[in-house]
């Protein structure tokens, strides 16, 4: 008994205590608590970035729209078209219409307003981000000039 205990102090054992494990999975719990977080909120922006880029992208169609037709689409724009995520923008006598491939999760509106033909907004949102239906879209206003 007294030769293992010599044999392991003239050796000195190689490995770590307890004690060392135990902090070092502390340090990384403490890591993981903050970097999770700030990893899910970048996926949030990201969406967001997506359902704004579809925004401007819907609302420079319809502008072309207006450039050849001379008013805006009075029809409702319909979300859906043949695919579960296209924004369809009616033809006109003159505009070929389209179809506008949206992000995935991504739901936008388009509305004239009641008050003035030549004004409309664009509303849209993702569940999976920062926004949702409730009042609480992104909104593209033609008449207050772009995304508020």
């Amino acid at each position: 008994m007294i030769a293992r205990i010599q044999k392991s102090l003239a050796e000195k054992d190689k490995g770590f205590t307890l004690i060392e494990l135990l902090v070092v999975i502390i340090i990384i719990g403490i890591l993981a608590a903050i970097a999770i977080p700030v990893f899910l909120n970048q996926r949030k922006k990201a969406v967001d970035s997506s359902i704004k880029s579809d925004l401007r992208t819907a609302a420079n169609e319809i502008e072309t729209y207006y450039t050849d037709e001379q008013a805006y689409p009075s029809a409702p724009i319909v979300t859906g078209g043949t695919a579960p995520n296209n924004f369809v923008i009616p033809a006109g006598t003159k505009a070929a219409g389209g179809t506008i491939v949206l992000s995935t999760g991504n739901i936008i509106t388009y509305t004239i307003s009641p008050t003035d033909p030549q004004a409309y907004t664009i509303t849209g949102y993702n569940p999976k981000g920062t926004k949702d239906a409730a009042g609480n879209e992104f909104t593209y206003d033609s008449a207050a000039g772009g995304l508020q």
